[in-house]
C-alpha cells in the first residue's frame, strides 16, 4: 500500500494480535523516512495497558531487532510518539483505520456480531482482515452490509517471524466480485512490502492449507505414539532430523520431484515407490478427538490424557526462554532459506 500514512487497528491482544502489532511497528518498510504507521490495539480486558507494556517487548526484542528496525524501540517511546495507541472502545479503535485486523475468539457468533460493529464505525476504504484459524469469511460476514470487504488473512504462528499468510476471500456470491479482487490486491501489496509470502486460496476450505498439512502429519504422529511404535519425543526427533530441515529448504512436491531422479522426477518417484506410498496411506491412523459426552466411564476420555502426560514428561512446562530459543533458531533458518 503506497499510502505514506497508515493506521492499523489490531482487535484482540493475544499471542497473534501482539505478534502482528510488533511486525507492523518494527518492520523496516514501515520505518523508512516519510512513512508513518500507527497501530491501535483494542481488547476489552481491563488491564490492557499494563498487559501490553509487559508482553509486547518480548515480540519487539529479538536477536536481529536492529536489522528489523526495532532496535531501541520501546512501548513507552511508541506510546509517547502515538505510533502505538491503546483504544478504550472498539469504535474509537477502528474509526480512522486503513486496516482492521481481528484476532478474537474462535467463535462464530462472536465474529458475526463483531464485524457489523466494525463495519458501522470504520471508513469505507478500510480493509478488513480476520486471523481466524478456521472460520470462513463468508460465515463471519453473514450479518455485514457488504461481506465482500472481509478477507481471512491466516498466519502461521508466530506471525512476526513466519512469512506465510494464507489469504482466503469469501466464497458464495461474493467470490468473483471486482471489489473482492481489489481488496485482495491491496492486501497482497501490503504484505509483500513487509517481506511476507501471501498465498491466495481459491476456495474456502476447512482449516485452510497450512493447518491441513500440519494436522495430517500430527494425526499420523498421534497414531504412531498411541500404538506404541515410537514415543512422542522420538517422533519429534524423526521430524527434526529428516523432513523438517529438508522441507524448510524445499517443499514436498519439489523434494519428491528431485527424489525421482533428473530424468523422470516425480513420475519416477511414483513409479519406484508408489506402492509403498499407497500402503502407508491405506494403513494410516485415524485418532478421533470427538468425545462422547454422554459416556460416564473414565475410559471414555480417550487417548488425549496419556499422550499429553507423555509430552509433559518429556518437555515439562515451556517458558519464555524456550520460546525465545525456538524463535531465534527459526529466524536463522529463514535467513538462510529465503536468500
Amino acid at each position: 500500500m503506497s499510502n505514506p500514512n497508515l493506521r492499523i487497528a489490531v482487535i484482540g491482544s493475544g499471542t497473534i494480535g501482539l505478534s502482528f502489532a510488533a511486525l507492523h511497528l518494527s518492520h523496516p518498510s514501515n520505518n523508512r523516512p516519510g512513512r508513518t504507521v500507527q497501530v491501535v490495539i483494542y481488547d476489552p480486558r481491563p488491564d490492557l495497558k499494563e498487559y501490553i507494556e509487559t508482553t509486547l517487548p518480548g515480540y519487539l526484542d529479538s536477536d536481529n531487532a536492529e536489522e528489523r528496525g526495532a532496535s531501541g524501540m520501546t512501548v513507552s517511546s511508541l506510546l509517547s510518539t502515538n505510533r502505538l495507541i491503546i483504544a478504550s472502545s472498539l469504535s474509537s479503535a477502528v474509526e480512522s483505520a486503513d486496516i482492521v485486523q481481528e484476532q478474537g475468539p474462535e467463535n462464530v457468533s462472536f465474529k458475526q456480531n463483531l464485524w457489523p460493529q466494525i463495519e458501522s464505525s470504520a471508513p469505507e476504504r478500510a480493509l478488513f482482515w480476520s486471523s481466524t484459524s478456521g472460520i470462513p469469511a463468508s460465515v463471519q460476514g453473514k450479518n455485514m452490509r457488504d461481506p465482500s470487504r472481509l478477507l481471512v488473512v491466516h498466519p502461521f504462528n508466530p506471525p512476526h517471524i513466519m512469512p506465510l499468510l494464507e489469504i482466503v476471500p469469501p466464497g458464495g456470491k461474493n467470490a468473483d466480485s471486482s471489489s473482492v479482487s481489489a481488496h485482495v490486491a491491496r492486501t497482497i501489496e501490503y504484505w509483500k512490502s513487509l517481506g511476507r509470502s501471501p498465498v491466495v486460496l481459491k476456495e474456502e476450505i476447512t482449516g485452510f492449507v497450512a493447518n491441513r498439512l500440519s494436522f495430517a502429519l500430527f494425526r499420523e504422529a498421534v497414531h504412531l505414539v498411541n500404538t506404541g511404535v515410537v514415543t512422542a519425543e522420538e517422533v519429534d526427533r524423526v521430524v527434526e532430523e529428516s523432513m523438517g530441515p529438508r522441507w524448510a529448504v524445499k517443499g514436498p512436491f519439489w523434494s519428491y520431484h528431485a527424489g525421482g531422479g533428473k530424468e523422470k522426477g516425480l513420475r519416477g518417484f511414483l513409479e519406484k515407490i508408489g506402492d509403498t506410498v499407497q500402503a502407508c496411506w491405506d494403513d494410516s491412523g485415524s485418532p478421533n478427538l470427538r468425545r462422547k459426552l454422554e459416556e460416564e466411564s473414565p475410559s471414555s476420555q480417550g487417548w488425549e490424557d496419556s499422550l499429553c502426560e507423555q509430552v509433559e514428561q518429556a518437555y515439562g512446562q515451556l517458558g519464555d526462554k524456550d520460546l525465545k530459543d525456538r524463535d531465534q533458531k527459526t529466524r536463522k533458518v529463514l535467513d538462510i532459506t529465503r536468500k
